[in-house]
């Protein structure tokens, strides 16, 4: 998310700063199709966005925690049982020193993830 930003001001930057030797061309042919001749350097830009965004493929999102302890035995059983419950719902194991978190989820909006968290609550004791 930090890059879009940086990108846009890339791409005012380079527009304004060559904004005289660009031709933007637009020609309609009498059977309905549109040509558009632009400048290389904006493909180019469009480009690098692309590759960037496949290096990052996140969105922001939602996970509710199940299990947070120091017993790695425990947290890998806690979420093997969830998976044998929830199959259609993933789970992830995380270790920040000295603590085990497991995590359940990918749920795009908070309305979602308190939705279940309201269904699964009482069978897991965070």
């Amino acid at each position: 998310m930090k890059l879009v930003p940086v990108f846009l001001f890339l791409l005012v930057f380079f527009c304004r700063q060559n904004s005289t030797a660009q031709k933007y061309v637009t020609q309609s042919n009498e059977d309905s199709t549109v040509v558009v001749t632009k400048d290389y350097k904006v493909d180019e830009l469009i480009k690098r966005q692309k590759e960037i965004n496949q290096q990052k493929q996140t969105i922001p999102g939602y996970r509710i925690q199940i299990y947070f302890g120091g017993n790695r035995q425990k947290a890998n059983e806690v979420k093997s049982d969830f998976a044998t419950k929830h199959p259609d719902i993933n789970s992830y194991l995380s270790y920040q020193q000295p603590n085990f978190k497991v995590r359940a989820g990918d749920f795009r909006t908070r309305l979602e993830a308190q939705k279940f968290l309201k269904d699964i609550q009482g069978l897991y004791a965070t």
